[in-house]
Order: structure tokens, then sequence, then C-alpha cells
């Protein structure tokens, strides 16, 4: 004789539960690790003494210079461009970090030739590096990142690499 039990319903509905948490756990534990690896500088730590300031850059499994700063207040993921002219930035980050669009102006582009707009970063900090005034570029057709740290900011600072990591510095 078979009866029915009611805690079995209810048992089965608090196994699935916790399945669906552990599996929500994982995904979230392994897709941090994904982002670490693509992107080890989310965290940009510096050395400040009274001479200089230096932020070191980790280079990520890909081999590009990956890493968080802050632009106009706000915080926002850039790829390390020594070959970009200016640091530029896709259309959909200028709206949110609020950057006016000046002159139109060509620009050469993996694509070819493109319209993007000259603009100002008004403050660009990497850790406690801080550059203020730097000249942008709003660049249509940005793929995959949405800011190239190009030799606009690049310039204003003295910079070397050993193995994997290079050092941002800037002379007080």
């Amino acid at each position: 004789m078979q009866t029915d039990d009611p805690t079995r319903g209810i048992s089965k509905t608090f196994a699935f539960i916790a399945w669906f948490l552990i599996i929500g756990a994982l995904f979230y534990y392994f897709q941090g690790l994904l982002d670490k690896r693509h992107n080890p500088n989310q965290q940009l730590q510096s050395l400040v003494t009274s001479q200089s300031i230096e932020t070191v850059l980790i280079r990520n499994r890909a081999g590009h210079y990956v890493g968080n700063a802050v632009i106009n207040g706000h915080s926002i993921e850039f790829l390390l461009d020594t070959g970009a002219t200016s640091v530029a930035v896709s259309e959909r980050a200028a709206r949110r970090l609020e950057m006016p669009r000046r002159a139109p102006v060509q620009i050469r582009t993996a694509n070819g030739i493109a319209t993007g707009y000259l603009s100002t970063i008004d403050t660009l900090q990497l850790g406690a590096i801080t550059l203020n005034q730097v000249p942008a570029t709003i660049a249509p057709g940005l793929e995959g990142t949405d800011v190239l740290l190009g030799m606009s900011a690049l310039k204003q600072l003295d910079f070397r690499q050993q193995g994997n990591e290079l050092t941002l510095i800037q002379v007080r």
C-alpha cells in the first residue's frame, strides 16, 4: 500500500532550489576567474613617493595591458594602445562619461576611414596617477573595448616594461 507523503513535493522543491543555487554560485565564481584573466588590473594600486607616482599593470593572458581607470568620475575598462595617437573612446562610453563632441575629424581605424569627434577627458585616473584635460577622440566602431588608452595620455608619463609588468610613472 502506497501513501502520499506531502513532504515529498517540498523536498523536491528544496533540492531543485539547492542545485540552482550551487550552479549559480559556481557560475559566479568561474566568471570572476575569467574576468580576472581578461583584466588582471581591476583595482590599480600605486606607489607614491616624494618624486613620483608609480602604477603597475600586469599583462593579461592574451598579452595585452587591460585595466580599470576612472574617467570623469566613472570607472571604466581600458586597453592600453601605444599605437593609438589619442585616447579613443567609444560613442556609448562617451555618452556615459559625459564627454562633449567637438569638431568632426577623419580617423584611420582597423576597418578603414571613419568620422570621429574631438573631445577632452577632464580627469583620467590610473590608480593614484591623475591626468587632467587629456585630448581624446570619440571613435565609432570600437569593438570589444570602450577605451583605448593612447599616446595623448601616455606621453604625459614615463613607463618601463619588465617581464609581464608595465610600470606607469608620473614624475612630480
